[in-house]
């Protein structure tokens, strides 16, 4: 009879239910889909105009709340990334602009705190799948050095494959992680589960097709490109399958598309009627409703918060022009695209289902930023973050949830692009720290038109969401303000309430000097 009551009670503590709210208690399991590239007019229901279908992705929509802008706190694939696990802005790290390699070191540090090694403190158990581009350290063969005497890892003859990484996903807080280093066009093309390579790669592989390219490298029999964003949707519903509900579950499914190289299965080639890309969108949709139909299956639809988005805009890549003479824009009505410190760099589709808390078909014109997962994850969780922890992240659960408690805090959003150029987004306005795109589309940096140009820009998105008209003689004192608040910011190593804090140390770009100058 004491056992039972013990059992009672346990189980009135763990699972509490609201009458009022129809609400559980029971802690949801989260799923965070990370696209590739992929611009927010991809995604139909984003994009009156747009051509590609993507009924899943819709559906998930209509079955939740999508947000109109949101963004990424940089306008390529590393930075996003350590932002997304830390909660922090990537430009607080040590790298300022760019991205890592297939071969690049370890990023974030075992002892930062990620979203996966907070929530193993409620007790979930936690997943990686996907590209993981935020660095790991290969094993180097014996004999050689990593450092010292001048030597310097510039291709893959120095990895060992036969022994275990060390300084990646499960050093991070990931129990389980199946992975590849870097993007799907970045050697070497070896799969690695929990910290070990599945196979040491005996073959050197490259493609120099115009969709279909990827660098020279080696290549594991087991690792097929056209095979792997199937592959990794594969390992994501097995990982549900697995599941038997002791315990939550936080999976971070990293895609490696629809980044180059763009590779849609045979079933899928020419099904959008476009080009290679659309194809290869209309099947990381189709995936997707794999993906909730697992769900379904094992009975977790209703208590799984699943958020869907993309790491940046899509890339050129995609061949824009072709996309243009049949009428689709990846970047929708806004201007640029992956790489740009414009808006199409940036701002991305973001859908969030979760039945239990979030109204379905529901929308959200909040400006918010993909540093807010970790605020978010531990507001549901009930933890708390410490000072180190999550410096730019804001809980989004009030948005969410129109019972939570509070409100969602952000006050303003700093974008970042590949050549380290800043922007502050504030309420309707958006300024930004260099002329023209800071990315890769014109007016590039270092172009000749660049000398013409003012030096800052300032646009309001409510009126001019092309960002056509620089208002920045116009407006002085809004730019100023905000040139005021950016700084601000910046020297106090984090946006949200709490003590100061160290960025890691400065970078001499261009970007950073920039700030300097009009700072004083």
């Amino acid at each position: 009879m004491q056992t039972f009551f013990k059992t009672l009670v346990f189980f009135t503590f763990c699972v509490v239910w609201h009458p009022a709210t129809g609400q559980s208690d029971t802690p949801p399991n989260i799923i965070y889909v990370l696209a590739d590239d992929l611009g927010i007019g991809d995604v139909a229901i984003f994009n009156a105009d747009g051509k590609i279908q993507t009924p899943n992705l819709d559906r998930l929509a209509t079955e939740g709340m999508r947000f109109t802008d949101a963004h990424t706190s940089s306008s390529v694939c590393t930075p996003t990334r350590y932002g997304i696990l830390t909660g922090r802005y990537n430009w607080r790290s040590p790298l300022k602009q760019g991205v890592l390699t297939g071969i690049s070191k370890a990023l974030i540090p075992n002892s930062r705190t990620t979203v996966a090694s907070l929530l193993k403190r409620k007790g979930y158990h936690t997943a990686f799948v996907g590209k993981w581009h935020l660095g790991w350290d290969w094993a180097v063969k014996e004999g050689l050095e990593a450092s010292g005497s001048g030597w310097q890892p510039k291709d893959t003859d120095w990895i060992d494959f036969t022994k275990p990484i060390t300084n990646g996903p499960k050093d991070l807080g990931f129990d389980y992680s199946y992975g590849h280093s870097g993007s799907l066009d970045m050697a070497p093309y070896v799969y690695v589960e929990n910290g070990i390579p599945t196979q040491a790669p005996k073959k050197t592989t490259v493609d120099k097709g115009k969709y279909t390219w990827w660098r020279q490298g080696p290549t594991s029999d087991d690792f097929i490109h056209d095979q792997v964003t199937p592959h990794f949707f594969d390992k994501a519903i097995s990982y549900i399958d697995q599941q038997e509900g002791k315990q939550p579950f936080f999976m971070y499914l990293a895609l490696p598309s629809p980044h180059t190289p763009i590779l849609p299965t045979a079933e899928w080639k020419g099904k959008s009627g476009l080009n290679p890309y659309a194809d290869f969108v209309m099947q990381v949709d189709a995936h997707m409703g794999d993906l909730m139909a697992a769900l379904t299956k094992k009975g977790m639809a209703e208590n799984t918060l699943i958020i869907f988005t993309s790491d940046n805009g899509c890339s050129p890549q995609a061949d824009y022009k072709v996309l243009a003479e049949k009428g689709h824009d990846p970047s929708a009505i806004y201007r640029g695209h992956k790489a740009d410190i414009f808006e199409g760099g940036h701002r991305v589709p973001f859908i969030v289902r979760w039945p239990q808390r979030v109204a379905a078909n529901s929308v959200s014109e909040t400006v918010i930023c993909t540093t807010d997962l970790m605020a978010t994850v531990a507001d549901i969780a009930g933890l708390e973050l410490a000072d180190t922890e999550g410096e730019d992240s804001f809980s989004m659960l009030p948005l969410l949830d129109t019972k939570a408690k509070g409100k969602y805090q952000r006050g303003s959003t700093i974008h970042h692009s590949i050549n380290g150029s800043f922007a502050l987004r504030k309420d309707e306005w958006k300024l930004v720290m260099c002329p023209g795109s800071g990315g890769w589309s014109a007016p590039k940096p270092n172009a000749k038109e660049i000398a013409e140009l003012p030096e800052y820009q300032l646009y309001n998105l409510a009126t001019d969401p092309g960002e056509t008209e620089n208002l920045f003689e116009k407006e002085t004192r809004v730019a100023a303000k905000m040139t005021k608040e950016l700084l601000r910011i910046i020297n106090k190593g984090r946006s949200t309430p709490g003590s100061k804090q160290a960025n890691d140390p400065k970078t001499d770009g261009k970007a950073w000097k920039q700030l300097e100058k009009i700072s004083k």
